[in-house]
Formats: C-alpha cells, structure tokens, sequence
C-alpha cells in the first residue's frame, strides 16, 4: 500500500500524522510525507531603497524550506516510532499546496492521500480556499481528512 501524507507543521497536520501512525495498514507499506512551500515573488532582484528588502524575499524562501524539511521530519519520527516496518521517505516540494499534493500523489502511485483540515467555515474556504476539499475533489485514490480532536 501507498500512502501519501501531506503536512504542513499545524497542529492539524500532526492530528492527521498521529490518526495515521495509528492506523493498522500492511507492516510492509509506504508512506511518502510531503510539505509544500510557496515560493514568495522574485522581485529580489530589484534594487530596493537603502538596501531595503533587497535579499528579503530569497532568505524568506530558505527559511519556508528550512521549516518544511523541519515538518516533514517530524512526522517522520511520529510514524517511524510507531510503525517501524513502513517504508516512510520524506520530500519538500515548492508550489501551490492543491496541486503539488496530487501531483506528487500521482507520481507516488498513491492509494490514499492523508491531510488535516482546518475547519475553516465557508467564509474562510471561500477567501482561503480548501486544501483538503481541493485534494479530495480532485485525486485519483482514496483521501482521508482528519480533524483536530476537539478537547472539550
């Protein structure tokens, strides 16, 4: 079995990750982690006003990838310790969230894509847009959502 893990750091990713590693999936399974980052616009390279932003936007680049190698390697080691005869690999991908997903699902050949959701309500996904509604519209193999437990 192939799996998908799409995270993004947030307590709901890690929600997803934990509801995951807790699942009775095939001792031999693979199980890719993903983060995307967006890159910010390229606009460095001009020259800003008393050395203003100049570099700004590269360095804010390097630390979005810094955070996501951070991200995916904590799911890693949640899902490792759990579950140490899955294969897990780990993989930073730059783009939009929605599209990088399913296309790294493709490429995987995945069963099942697993992302957390926000639980923004319909002003939110409206502004924001659904990574998770997106993803699930949209991929070719199952997609578990999962929500934050609700601590009442």
């Amino acid at each position: 079995m192939k799996i998908l893990l799409a995270t993004d750091g947030s307590e709901y990713s890690i929600a997803a990750t934990e509801e995951l590693a807790a699942r009775q999936f095939p001792s031999d399974a693979e199980v890719l982690i993903i983060s995307v980052f967006q890159n910010t616009p390229m606009i460095a390279s001009v020259p800003a006003p008393m050395g203003g932003l100049a570099g700004g936007w590269e360095e804010a680049n390097t630390v979005m990838k810094k955070m996501a190698e951070e991200t995916v390697q904590k799911a890693a080691d949640i899902l490792r310790r759990r579950n140490p005869g899955w294969y897990i690999s780990t993989k930073v991908v730059e783009g939009s969230p929605k599209h990088a997903i399913l296309q790294q699902a493709d490429e995987l050949g995945a069963d099942l894509i697993v992302v957390g959701s926000h639980g923004r309500g319909a002003v939110g996904r409206f502004l924001l847009g659904s990574v998770s509604q997106s993803v699930s519209m949209h991929a070719k193999c199952s997609v578990e959502i999962a929500r934050k437990p609700i601590i009442a």
